[in-house]
């Protein structure tokens, strides 16, 4: 396995617990920044593996997953791309102050629950 492989993949999976704390917490808008994140670096170790190359940097998780050769179920790449959106909505001070207002726990709870089943399934992929 290699090292920048693994380090992804690490990453991927820090993010995750950091999104279940986040959530324990009651900070939902950071749930939605954290899941994004594990999704994304879940993504560009099986990019890693797969080609050997150093992943491109893009936030939008629909690209990387091109990158990887996956072949998404529709529910899946809609979700992806919802996912993608809150990388932005939640870097700007504009963007965090309108999605903060309307986020629920529910809302982060769902996201949360979507965000691990991708990551153990890009996890499974990669072995």
């Amino acid at each position: 396995m290699s090292s920048a492989w693994k380090h992804w993949l690490d990453q991927a999976r820090y993010d995750l617990e950091t999104a279940r704390a986040m959530f324990g917490g009651g900070r939902y808008l950071y749930v939605l920044f954290c899941s994004q994140q594990a999704v994304e670096k879940a993504l560009k170790a099986l990019i890693v593996q797969r080609t050997g190359d150093f992943p491109p940097r893009l936030h939008n998780l629909l690209r990387p997953a091109e990158t990887a050769g996956l072949k998404l179920e529709p529910d899946r790449e809609d979700f992806l791309g919802e996912l993608s959106g809150y990388y932005i909505q939640t870097r700007y001070p504009e963007e965090i102050e309108s999605l903060g207002r309307g986020l629920e726990r529910e809302i982060a709870q769902e996201v949360l629950e979507k965000t691990e089943e991708v990551v153990e399934w890009l996890v499974a992929t990669t072995k």
